[in-house]
């Protein structure tokens, strides 16, 4: 395969008519060479989706991670196509390096299949928890490339060993290209949308190498014996080096404007899997468009360098009219749902409308430009392979140029205008003698001049923006409400919290602490505001960790620690910036407790960090008696998703239980909690526990604004216990690195959510239903019965939520809920949610109706209820 993760953009044309025979027929020969293109583009797409997500599980999600595995494979396509080209094109028998080629891939891929888990697993190890600088780089770098370079150099090598075979007509080239590109993008879309969700990556593999072997056997069978006389050395042109620069810097700028859109595109699309395969399509799709029109139409205008500066023009305006149109892609994303509704298939439509008019014009003229450029080398002398080792070699470059060093420095409107200007100066100088060519130039600079920079950011009314960043992985945002309420959000689609979530983000932290008997120290996975590694660090004993993907993410918590509801911390908290999977595989310190956050399960990658082989690593870092939580938010997930998650961990902590961290219907989140011992709750280590954290004035305030205070909401926030949780999850496969069912489940639940978050918590309480026996080491005493009737009354509090109707009016909403909630307070004094709206409700009657709110205050006090006595 030729490209298998995006062609580049440099493009030479065709200097010889089309290949075709007496009747315009394709000549016979070209039929099974593009049959072969086809499925060998699909097999090397299939392939490179396979490696990442296998090299992003072991090493990580972090800039250097992602540009390691593209620098590995351009690299490895690059080394290929130039180290074999000239051998081949000098061969006789061009068809068996082809065949041989194939042959390699079969092999080594099969056996990278079988080898890669355990060798990236090394690879974080050696990496290290908080590397230096250079360390991370070299092992990054160093290890996908070794992994996979007889692969990748493989694939390099077959491009230029069917033309070599096909060699009669050099006009074959587009054709082949086209059809290697046709490949990819079928490959791509059937890899992502059919072969891992059914049936994993391991599989996926077989599937990739069965195709390749597919080619190698057709390739040996038409091909072994057929000769083709050597290409016959011409001399190199005197134009120096104006082609290699050309084929360089085309395949730079190609890349690199699909790294802006991408970037960009994220702030509108839901960032799942299918969003990027989706993009990577349309881009695949456009260039095989171009190389194939180009074969057709485009040798027949004439002179070969008239064409290329025509070309660079037509590419340069390409560029400009679709850059500038991403500024609509949110309106183009959300009209399919505007017409057809809301639903999956709308919601897929428009993203991959917005990608269109983003990718579309643009990756045509590319893979014109490229077919030109090649065809072009030949003429000049240069075998197929170098020109291509050339163009992916600039390829290899744009994601750290553009990617890492451009796009965030200067922004994606004057990464556009650059774009131009350079696609521009690649003209001869003549060319600047049309008028088309400086019209062009002016409006780029006019993109940058007088136009605000391009972003997406959704700011309510009255409310303002007090941070953005535009880092190298997303944009993050702090934006503030008119209430005063800052949020922070990342790519501007997904919350992460904000200073108004205190109750549930010190929940985060307080409640799996106070079930460990004495933490010393905490790792928190994920960061977002900073509250609930803040609200940790009340504990002057205990040492806190977290880890942060995002840099931006890190700086932005400083804006929500001024918030007067912020926790404050007794002892700094160490934050490290980093991928939290390749953390917790990496070896150091032990952990007392670790505290997994809110990871949106749709959004691509995150699902790794759901799987079997993480919580492995995470029991790894637990010292002896450690407990960890794993957070679930239930309004981001539909039930299936959260059952191959359950599944995933209980292979790992067959004793967990599951928690629920507050009684929101709208935003409902579990906690996936393994405790130290048998799994079970000691109520009376847990109010000695307690006690001792009452005793500092500050982490008293801090449970007090958990409504943590006793032992019967720490111990009431259990919903189900391990016998239960098997039950729940007993039909659902869990989720594997090798099948990773959460990144390719959960987005439907995105795009289309098939019931509202209430109704999933409703059938999850209805479906987990807690047992004394399964959940407490006392089952049998008073703690029990207090406990099996809290969770009961608990129940009926939350199915009496989805039918109170909301007032504005106090008096009209405490005549809706007084008779059910002092029902329910009778059944179980101890159970304080129910208690705090009767007591927020008389608040803000007791100056208007105080005899009412006299007799109710009465009644709380004759039922002798936990919130109405001193802690």
């Amino acid at each position: 395969m030729l490209r298998a993760s995006a062609p580049g953009a440099g493009a030479s044309g065709v200097l010889n008519p089309p290949a075709l025979g007496p009747a315009g027929q394709i000549q016979a020969g070209l039929v099974p060479a593009l049959f072969v293109m086809l499925l060998s583009g699909a097999a090397g797409l299939g392939w490179q989706v396979v490696w990442t997500a296998q090299f992003g599980a072991g090493l990580g999600h972090e800039i250097v991670a992602v540009l390691a595995v593209l620098a590995a494979f351009f690299g490895g396509l690059a080394l290929g196509a130039w180290g074999l080209g000239r051998t081949i094109a000098a061969s006789r028998r061009p068809g068996r390096w082809y065949a041989a080629c194939e042959a390699v891939l079969v092999l080594w891929g099969l056996a990278l299949s079988f080898l890669m888990p355990v060798l990236v697993e090394a690879g974080a190890r050696l990496i290290g928890a908080e590397p230096s600088i250079g360390w991370h780089w070299t092992v990054a770098f160093a290890l996908p490339l070794v992994l996979l370079l007889p692969a990748s150099a493989a694939m390099g090598a077959t491009l230029p060993a069917l033309e070599s075979q096909l060699r009669a007509s050099h006009s074959r080239l587009g054709a082949l290209y086209a059809a290697n590109t046709l490949g990819a993008v079928l490959g791509l879309l059937a890899v992502v949308f059919v072969a891992l969700p059914l049936w994993g990556l391991q599989h996926t593999a077989w599937l990739c190498a069965a195709a390749n072997a597919a080619c190698a056997l057709i390739a040996w069978g038409l091909w072994r014996d057929s000769t083709v006389m050597p290409a016959a050395p011409a001399a190199e042109s005197s134009a120096g080096w104006r082609l290699p620069g050309l084929l360089l810097a085309t395949g730079l700028l190609g890349i690199g404007y699909e790294v802006l859109a991408v970037r960009v595109l994220s702030q509108v699309t839901e960032n799942t899997v299918y969003s990027y395969a989706l993009l990577l399509a349309l881009y695949l799709l456009g260039t095989a468009a171009g190389a194939a029109l180009y074969q057709r139409y485009l040798p027949r205008l004439g002179d070969a360098e008239q064409l290329r500066d025509r070309l660079l023009r037509w590419l340069a305006l390409a560029v400009l009219l679709s850059g500038a149109g991403l500024r609509w892609a949110d309106v183009l994303c959300a009209w399919p749902a505007a017409w057809l509704g809301p639903g999956a298939a709308s919601a897929l439509a428009g993203e991959a409308l917005a990608a269109a008019a983003a990718m579309l014009a643009p990756t045509v003229v590319m893979g014109a430009l490229f077919t030109h450029l090649c065809l072009q080398a030949q003429h000049q002398g240069w075998p197929l392979g170098r020109a291509l080792a050339v163009n992916t070699a600039g390829a290899a470059l744009a994601p750290a140029l553009i990617g890492v060093w451009l796009l965030p420095a200067v922004g994606a409107h004057a990464v556009i205008a650059l774009l131009v200007l350079a696609y521009l100066l690649l003209q001869w100088p003549a060319g600047w003698r049309r008028p088309q060519a400086v019209a062009l130039a002016v409006a780029a600079a006019l993109l940058v001049l007088a136009l605000p920079p391009l972003r997406f950011i959704e700011i309510p009314e009255g409310g303002r923006l007090r941070s953005y960043r535009d880092g190298v992985m997303a944009a993050v945002s702090v934006v503030e409400d008119e209430d005063g309420v800052s949020r922070l959000r990342i790519n501007n689609r997904v919350q992460e919290g904000s200073s108004a979530s205190g109750l549930v983000e010190w929940r985060l932290a307080q409640l799996p602490l106070l079930l460990h008997p004495a933490p010393r120290r905490a790792l928190l996975l994920g960061l977002g505001t900073g509250f609930t590694a803040a609200a940790a660090a009340q504990q002057a004993e205990l040492q806190v960790d977290a880890v942060e993907l995002l840099p931006e993410v890190v700086a932005a918590t400083a804006l929500f620690a001024q918030a007067p509801q912020a926790p404050r911390a007794a002892r700094p908290v160490h934050v490290a910036a980093a991928d939290a999977r390749r953390y917790v595989q990496a070896s150091g310190p032990a952990y007392d407790v670790v505290v997994a956050d809110l990871f949106h399960p749709a959004r691509s990658g995150a699902g790794s960090l759901y799987t079997v082989e993480q919580f492995a690593a995470v029991r790894a870092r637990l010292a002896p008696g450690g407990l960890f939580c794993q957070w679930l938010a239930i309004h981001q997930m539909d039930l299936q998703t959260l059952r191959s998650i359950v599944a995933a961990f209980q292979q790992v902590f067959p004793n967990a239980i599951a928690v629920l961290t507050s009684n929101s219907l709208d935003t409902p989140v579990l906690g996936l909690v393994a405790l130290p011992g048998d799994g079970r709750i000691d109520v009376d280590a847990l109010r000695t526990r307690l006690a001792g954290v009452r005793g500092t004035p500050a982490l008293a305030k801090g449970l007090a604004t958990a409504r943590l205070e006793d032992d019967y909401a720490i111990a009431g926030s259990a919903i189900a216990g391990a016998a239960a949780l098997r039950r729940f999850a007993s039909d659902a496969p869990a989720n594997t690195d090798d099948r990773p069912v959460v990144n390719h489940r959960a987005p439907w639940a995105t795009y289309a959510p098939e019931s509202r978050p209430r109704e999933r918590l409703m059938a999850l309480i209805d479906g987990l239903v807690p047992d004394a026996a399964e959940l407490l080491r006392q089952p049998q005493g008073p703690d029990g019965l207090r406990l099996q009737a809290y969770w009961q009354v608990r129940r009926q509090y939350l199915q009496f939520g989805t039918t109170v109707r909301p007032d504005p009016d106090p008096a009209v909403m405490l005549g809706r809920v007084e008779a059910t909630l002092l029902d329910l307070l009778r059944q179980s004094p101890e159970f304080r949610p129910a208690c705090d709206p009767l007591i927020a409700l008389g608040r803000a009657l007791v100056a208007t109706e105080p005899q009412r709110v006299r007799e109710l205050r009465a009644t709380l006090d004759q039922l002798q209820v936990r919130c109405l006595r001193p802690s």
